[in-house]
């Protein structure tokens, strides 16, 4: 691919609110891309238009010369593109928010990929994506489909096992995680390596290595080094050094569900409801401040937005704490933050179009890089990406610690593939029999009548 210069990127679910981060990575790193042009598609196309007017005026003010467009089809935007993001929320922040709400009803954590919240997402979208898939093979057989769409490692893998689409699933969490490792250490990447291994939201640090130095066990005795490693305190230190483990936060969900139901039902809301009014009042902000010829104030706008949204990441779970209490989210520019949801993309298509290698942690075929997870099912390691080929890395097995966490929810993934493709609730109950953060039969019934009511 490292050939090819004028390329067209297609962004399907573009009306997405992160679509303008998408936009700011693109267009900052048009040159080693060789991107000409950024299609978006959304159902909704007055968001998508609302987007795609924001994602000029990032482009005026950052300056460069991609083009960004409302396509008018899937089929539009896919066609003759080089890359194929996919970052759709079937049902939109509104069936996430009926989705938490009905979970913490019956008792678990309300979480969007985690539980019962999970398993009504992969089953609205894996259908959804799985055509979506077909259609990249069909009119773009050459391009990479880069997944951001959740479940990330689920989806992935029922695209990876029902179509013939060249696919990658991408996640910001690990290389999150191991940022802020590295600013606790004061080290870049060549002085400071993680070992990394796991599932799309179920992954773990197992060692980290300092100028060639295993300093693991080292830093797991120090209160301070893990007091600073996480944006919120969710894992008490006995817990990690117990592991011999740095969990990623969404692990908090099995190793803490109580603490996170508690919290959830002491708030009276959940992650995704307030998502969907701090959502309502950014788009209809931006629609203003646009209408009035503003684009500076939209851009200004969007930035405090997603500055609020990751301040108050986690909190509501963690302390009963609230993401609708701020307003003013500071003056970080999120745009040109060193990791975050548009860098993971960048970085993993830069990677695939060069010559030289680049290490990424990717949700990719297993391949026996974990030895205790079959090698067609789709892990999260660390690859080797360069000159459209993403290898992963060898990882061994899993530590007897996670080992079988991993295995039923790799299980109940594969189970839950089937179920959404098929349609048959029996299968869907067994899946969540399967499932570790729901693990009973019973419950099953109610939960699926209740997440699968259109809301």
């Amino acid at each position: 691919m490292s050939t090819h210069t004028h390329r067209k990127i297609a962004l399907i679910g573009g009306g997405g609110v992160r679509t303008p981060l998408v936009v700011f990575g693109v267009n900052e790193a048009s040159r080693q891309l060789g991107a000409e042009e950024l299609a978006l598609y959304d159902l909704d196309q007055e968001r998508c238009r609302v987007m795609a007017e924001l994602g000029d005026a990032i482009v005026a003010e950052e300056g460069g010369s991609l083009r960004v467009r409302v396509a008018g089809s899937v089929a539009d935007a896919i066609e003759g593109a080089s890359f194929v993001l996919n970052s759709i929320r079937a049902g939109g922040n509104r069936a996430r928010a009926h989705d938490e709400r009905v979970a913490i009803e019956h008792g678990y954590p309300g979480q969007e990929t985690t539980g019962p919240g999970g398993v009504a997402m992969a089953l609205r979208t894996v259908p959804i994506a799985v055509e979506q898939a077909r259609m990249v093979e069909r009119l773009s057989p050459n391009a990479w489909l880069i997944n951001f769409t959740n479940p990330a490692g689920l989806i992935t893998q029922a695209i990876q096992h029902h179509s013939s689409a060249k696919v990658v699933g991408i996640c910001d969490t690990p290389s999150e995680m191991m940022h802020r490792i590295r600013v606790v250490l004061n080290a870049n990447e060549e002085e400071c390596c993680c070992e990394y291994l796991g599932l799309n939201h179920l992954g773990w640090v197992r060692r980290i290595w300092l100028h060639g130095e295993d300093v693991t066990e080292r830093l797991f005795a120090v209160d301070d080094f893990l007091s600073k490693v996480y944006s919120v305190q969710l894992f008490d230190y006995e817990l990690i050094r117990a592991l011999k483990l740095l969990p990623t936060e969404y692990l908090f969900f099995y190793y803490s569900r109580r603490r996170a139901l508690e919290n959830q039902r002491r708030q009276g809301s959940t992650r995704g409801a307030e998502i969907e009014q701090l959502n309502e009042l950014l788009l209809g902000n931006l629609a203003e401040l646009l209408r009035q010829g503003n684009p500076r104030g939209a851009v200004a706008a969007y930035k405090n937005y997603l500055n609020v949204r990751s301040g108050s990441y986690m909190k509501l779970e963690g302390y009963a704490d609230s993401a609708l209490t701020e307003t003013d989210g500071g003056e970080d520019d999120p745009f040109h933050a060193a990791s975050g949801y548009h860098r993971i993309a960048i970085d993993v298509m830069k990677a695939l179009c060069g010559d030289e290698p680049k290490r990424i942690v990717v949700n990719t075929r297993n391949r026996g890089s974990i030895e205790d997870v079959d090698a067609s099912d789709v892990v999260e390691v660390p690859c080797m990406i360069g000159s459209d080929s993403i290898v992963p890395e060898p990882c061994g097995r899993l530590p007897e610690a996670v080992r079988g966490l991993v295995q039923a929810v790799k299980a109940y993934e594969r189970e839950a593939i089937e179920a959404a493709l098929t349609g048959t609730n029996t299968a869907m109950r067994k899946a969540m029999l399967l499932y570790p953060a729901i693990g009973e039969w019973e419950p099953s019934k109610g939960l699926l009548e209740q997440l699968t009511v259109r809301c």
